[in-house]
């Protein structure tokens, strides 16, 4: 990495509780292209603050994670079409002080539904209806399933997503099942209050075919360890960070690193 200096590109992200893999992640390719960029994560006191030190200190880019998502979109001066679609963001570019937002966790949520070859005729329970549970809601439905029922205990947040897109809604699991269970909620995810706990009952679990767990961290949360226990085919929240972060990569510097480089990248997050 370069000694830091007047000239350096800053990227950062924004995170109720960041973690090192996206800095990890795309300081390792500025490395590896020998670019003068570095990137930092945050997690911020006042978002509207944050945002406006993206806009005023000339930052180029801005990840963000939960649970902002959905109030940055005031901050920005545009919505690319794919956070307008399913007003979610998770990516902000700067060019000259205009902010313009997107979203790549849809393109990661897609891609991965394919390369892992599920049915569309599969049946879902997607627990969560945030930000990142609008970008997956809209990715089903794009793939072309319709049997998904949306969890969550917000009613008027689990209604208006279910609604959105088709789907039914439940506050609670019950003793419900399905072919693919996803968790995006933060049930597992690392310095949370809930990081050694279930999203999904074992009953679930067992009777799934495929388990995705859209929380990165840790890479094996107790959901995809209770999968992998079980033998299910499981998607984990690591794959998704990878394929969100590239895409961010690529909108921020415009370049596309090889798929070699990318592994890379990925082995040297893995190593933390």
């Amino acid at each position: 990495m370069p000694i830091l200096n007047k000239d350096m590109t800053l990227c950062i992200s924004l995170s109720a509780r960041p973690s090192n893999n996206g800095t990890r992640f795309h300081n390792y390719l500025y490395d590896q292209l020998g670019l003068n960029w570095i990137y930092k994560a945050f997690a911020p006191t006042d978002l509207a603050q944050a945002i406006a030190g993206v806009r005023g200190l000339g930052i180029r880019g801005c990840a963000v994670s939960m649970p902002y998502k959905e109030d940055v979109i005031a901050l920005v001066d545009a919505m690319d079409p794919s956070a307008k679609a399913i007003d979610s963001v998770n990516t902000i570019v700067n060019d000259g002080g205009r902010l313009t937002a997107y979203n790549t966790d849809y393109t990661a949520i897609e891609q991965l539904l394919e390369r892992n070859a599920v049915p569309a005729e599969s049946s879902v329970l997607l627990k969560g209806a945030g930000g990142m549970a609008k970008a997956t809601a809209a990715a089903l439905r794009d793939a072309g399933f319709k049997d998904v029922t949306i969890i969550a205990r917000n009613e008027t947040a689990g209604r208006a997503l279910a609604g959105l897109y088709g789907f039914q809604w439940s506050a609670e699991l019950g003793g419900a099942t399905a072919d693919l269970v996803i968790n995006v909620t933060p049930v597992g995810m690392a310095g949370g209050p809930e990081a050694g706990s279930l999203s999904f009952p074992v009953e679930a679990v067992e009777a799934a075919k495929v388990v995705f767990d859209v929380v990165a961290l840790p890479a094996e949360t107790p959901l995809i360890k209770a999968a992998r226990a079980a033998g299910k085919q499981v998607i984990t929240g690591a794959e998704v960070a990878t394929i969100q972060a590239l895409e961010q990569f690529v909108l921020y510097t415009g370049i596309r690193p090889t798929d070699e480089q990318v592994r890379d990248a990925e082995a040297f997050v893995r190593a933390q």
